[in-house]
């Protein structure tokens, strides 16, 4: 690749900061059974505290995607890390739902500040490079698939939900580490080589408006699931708190698997396809969920997670590709805006299981997913092939194959000059 190399190092940061943010997204549907047993909440009050995570960083990540955009603002990724844990170290200590409810707001305020401002770091780190963007879009749904696994570990051994504060050290640590590594190297600004490639190019809004619908979709089929599978096989199946715990792990963790392969296939049949392919096998997997036993549910469920997420960072690079000159805002929408939409509805889909069954809640999410196939049926990738236009994308050019030498006259120093596949010279 031209331009400045991959900063490894630098992506391997926010990729593993990445990975503790989201672990704490993924904590919250894996405490709702415990706040179930132990405070009796009802299934609407569990789920509204998936509302409170994602309704302050819907609203406000978008803000800070902006900023980024304009601002050095390098602080916010171990300021919003921090945050992000604190409040979920603190749920489990509130005396009352209202002040549970705030503390896990306070961690998706924490969670809006991190992500425009890593992705856009990240982007910057890597180069424009797509295989180092998945790796950082990776990174969080490691996380994800740990915040179970976490939560459990500690609850398990602890009695009560006060065992949640041990749940923020991870973020104070990597907070703390992260902070002192910018400190020292803040420079995460796009070269003004890549800054300068960016203004020439234009934000196609009507595609990143239609990839935005498709991303608010998946993200309710996404957080509903999230939010009741570990109640759906732990209570409706009798499969208990582990067992629940045991699946919501299960689906996440081939969900991480899921992201990898989907970035790989990308590379190969496009984004766009693969997208299009794993929303109709998520169609498939949900509904082999509902319809069959305990133990060979975890089968479905396997499934159902890696397609469901084999798509999250191919929409990452997509918006990104769609506002070539705004990758914090982008950032700030495909991670954020459109994703937490999913959160919001969680709410509803707890109340429905409340008056009718949690089996019926999860069939309710089938129905979202032919709208969001039918999107992704009409956008056009903003860049469509490795032979097309990189520059289009706001992605650096790669050096032209190696061709047979044509003699040219020495006296045209000129006629030296490297030339582009659209025979425009290329500096080097």
């Amino acid at each position: 690749m031209s331009g400045h190399a991959v900063n490894r190092r630098r992506v391997a940061l926010f990729a593993t900061s990445h990975a503790v943010d989201d672990m704490y997204q993924g904590a919250v549907p894996a405490l709702l059974p415990f706040f179930v047993a132990d405070r009796h909440y009802s299934y609407a009050a569990a789920a509204g505290l998936m509302f409170a995570l994602t309704a302050m960083s819907s609203a406000v990540q978008p803000v800070f995607g902006a900023l980024t955009d304009r601002l050095h603002l390098f602080w916010l990724v171990p300021v919003g890390l921090t945050m992000a844990g604190v409040g979920i170290g603190l749920s489990g200590l509130m005396p009352s739902y209202p002040l549970t409810f705030l503390v896990i707001t306070f961690s998706g305020l924490g969670v809006a500040a991190f992500h425009p401002e890593a992705a856009r770091a990240a982007r910057a780190a890597s180069a424009d490079s797509q295989q180092a963007m998945s790796f950082f879009s990776v990174g969080g749904n490691v996380g994800y698939a740990i915040g179970p696994m976490l939560v459990f570990a500690v609850l398990f051994f602890i009695h009560g939900t006060g065992g949640t504060v041990f749940l923020a050290a991870p973020a104070l640590v990597t907070g703390v580490a992260v902070f002192a590594v910018l400190r020292r190297h803040p420079e995460t600004h796009l070269s003004p080589q890549a800054s300068a490639r960016r203004s020439h190019l234009t934000d196609d809004w009507r595609g990143f408006i239609g990839l935005t619908a498709l991303v608010m979709l998946r993200s309710i089929v996404y957080f509903g699931l999230t939010s009741l599978v570990a109640l759906y096989v732990g209570t409706a199946l009798h499969g208990g708190k582990g067992i629940g715990e045991a699946a919501l792990t299960t689906m996440v963790g081939c969900g991480a698997v899921g992201t990898i392969t989907g970035g790989r296939l990308a590379d190969r049949f496009g984004r766009l396809p693969v997208t299009r392919a794993s929303l109709l096998a998520t169609v498939v997997g949900l509904l082999a969920v509902v319809l069959t036993p305990l133990p060979w549910v975890f089968l479905p469920i396997a499934l159902t997670g890696f397609v469901l997420f084999q798509s999250f960072s191919l929409t990452v690079t997509l918006g990104q590709d769609f506002l070539p000159t705004r990758i914090g805002t982008s950032s700030g929408v495909t991670l954020g805006l459109a994703i937490s939409v999913g959160g919001l509805v969680a709410p509803g889909l707890g109340a429905l299981a409340d008056a009718t069954s949690l089996r019926v809640s999860l069939l309710v999410l089938v129905a979202f997913l032919p709208a969001a196939l039918a999107i992704a049926w009409r956008l056009r990738d903003p860049r469509p092939s490795r032979r097309g236009s990189p520059e289009r994308a706001g992605v650096p050019a790669p050096d032209p194959p190696s061709a047979p030498a044509i003699p040219v006259p020495r006296s045209d120093p000129a006629s030296l000059i490297p030339r582009s596949p659209t025979g425009v010279g290329k500096e080097r």
